[in-house]
């Protein structure tokens, strides 16, 4: 019975994440948890529980990538929700181990199971996100993005939002259990968490001038993405929503992969070959005089005999005379996505890539900071998914003055994408810097460097966005200086003040 609660709890959680985000519930819920991890017997059932109740959560907030597989025509629709099933399953097993603490530490004090909870589950969610490549997709910090807690991240990042929203589900509990004084006392610690401070922008003058923007969504949707005869259509698409007068030059940014054309092709060295493509030369004629656009494309790698064995996921930066003047290439790869671990096997029983491509896609060498020059400056860029990974955004050996964040939404169904901009917002205001997002289907959007939405496209229209680019901080926020150093410390700092709390005087439970 108590199983079939923790998940029930754990998928109503799911509805305080975007699209929905009643963030209340997943404070609610992490109550109900802490109740129920009280009431387990053994840390067998405590795992259990804790089990269920991730996997609640993560079927129901993954449910976007069971539409995925409908845009494959290799693989059948229903095999998309197996993949969440499974995947909730595997992703289940971090958060588990963060309630076997709080079950070991608290099963005889109350405040020290929900210091564990919070550590433990902070600690595990970094995990998830690290391990086996990670997949750091809607940590439980994300439900907060609307809130004023939303600041605190430039201090304690997002894994320590997620610390926070734990506690907060812990402090509801002990008022449930009459413990009034410790929840009153948390509530206070919790609600001057507020005050953490956010990203100090400076004031931009009257005489300030921002470079002009234009954020280009086509609406073209993954059933067409691929189709044959697109590449003239979109173009046009394209065109017709850049083209505008302008009376000084500007950064026209379109999404991952707008041009399908071949921008260059690389030999097995990564060495561009002297090839004369025209995707280039295409790309521009929707831009002005003086213009720079900023474009998702695609590299070819081929072998010593010409043939075509793989590609890049990458980003273009064009002036209108075609020239190529900076180019990155997506990193942090999706597997199952972009390519296909264990090939020979996984291909004999009739799975493959979602995304198209020839072969595997090829990764870059990590986050990358390109100077446009005046009057644009520095840009960061992180590719679709990239930008869901904690504290690994930036180069922060060259920081940039924006990050620009072109991505594919188009086949992440109704959910994914407000989830996908939630978690840009956060690496905005973590990292102090202004986040531009353009894709194919929406949600575009300009985020300023505390993470509040500028301005932003629907879903599923199309459109552009103009505007100036937004200011970064005055200066490096705490988490921009120390990454997940921080968090990371917050965590550990809560186990062992559990495992202080359970080794001296008891709660008499009830």
């Amino acid at each position: 019975m108590n199983f079939l609660i923790a998940l029930a709890l754990g998928a109503a959680s799911a509805f305080a994440f975007q699209p929905f985000a009643f963030w209340p519930l997943m404070i609610l819920a992490f109550a109900g948890l802490c109740e129920i991890i009280g009431r387990a017997p053994n840390l067998k059932q405590a795992l259990l529980l804790g089990w269920g109740f991730s996997v609640g959560q993560f079927v129901v907030g993954l449910n976007w990538i069971a539409t995925a597989f409908t845009y494959q025509a290799a693989m059948p629709a229903w095999l998309g929700w197996v993949a969440v099933i499974l995947l909730s399953f595997y992703l289940a097993v971090y958060p588990m181990l963060g309630v076997g603490l709080a079950w070991r530490y608290g099963r005889t004090h109350r405040i020290a199971l929900i210091l564990a909870l919070a550590g433990g589950w902070a600690i595990t969610e970094w995990l998830r996100g690290t391990m086996f490549t990670g997949f750091a997709w809607n940590p439980v910090g994300a439900a907060l993005v609307d809130t004023p807690w939303r600041q605190s991240s430039a201090t304690i990042g997002t894994y320590g939002l997620s610390a926070l929203v734990v506690t907060a589900g812990g402090i509801l509990w002990l008022a449930y259990k009459r413990d009034l004084r410790p929840a009153a006392i948390g509530s206070v610690v919790l609600l001057a968490t507020v005050l953490l401070p956010g990203a100090d922008l400076p004031s931009a003058s009257r005489s300030t001038i921002r470079p002009p923007i234009r954020i280009v969504q086509p609406n073209i949707g993954q059933e067409d993405k691929w189709r044959e005869g697109l590449a003239a259509e979109a173009a046009a698409k394209l065109e017709r929503l850049s083209v505008g007068a302008s009376p000084v030059p500007r950064l026209v940014l379109w999404p991952e992969v707008a041009v399908i054309e071949p921008m260059q092709v690389e030999d097995l060295d990564r060495r561009p070959l002297p090839l004369d493509l025209p995707a280039a030369s295409k790309a521009v004629r929707s831009i002005n005089p003086g213009d720079l656009l900023v474009t998702g494309g695609l590299a070819l790698i081929a072998d010593r005999n010409g043939q075509i064995v793989g590609n890049t996921n990458s980003v273009f930066a064009l002036d209108s005379s075609a020239r190529i003047g900076g180019r990155y290439d997506k990193a942090h790869l999706v597997p199952y996505g972009e390519y296909l671990p264990m090939r020979p096997l996984l291909s004999r029983i009739g799975l493959s890539q979602l995304a198209p491509g020839i072969g595997d896609t090829a990764s870059g060498p990590g986050a990358r900071t390109i100077d446009l020059g005046a009057p644009w400056g520095r840009m960061g860029l992180q590719i679709c998914y990239e930008i869901i990974f904690s504290g690994e955004v930036l180069d922060r050996a060259n920081r940039p003055d924006f990050l620009f964040n072109p991505s594919n939404d188009a086949w992440f169904g109704r959910w994914g994408p407000p989830q996908h901009l939630a978690q840009a917002r956060l690496r905005a205001a973590e990292e102090g810097i202004p986040v531009i997002r353009s894709t194919p289907t929406g949600i575009s959007a300009v985020v300023d460097a505390r993470g509040k939405l500028l301005a932003s496209l629907p879903w599923r229209k199309a459109g552009v966005i103009d505007g100036q680019l937004p200011l970064p901080a005055a200066g490096l926020t705490f988490f921009a200086r120390f990454g997940n150093i921080v968090p990371l410390g917050l965590a550990f700092l809560l186990l062992f003040a559990a495992i202080a709390l359970a080794r001296g005087p008891r709660y008499r439970q009830t």
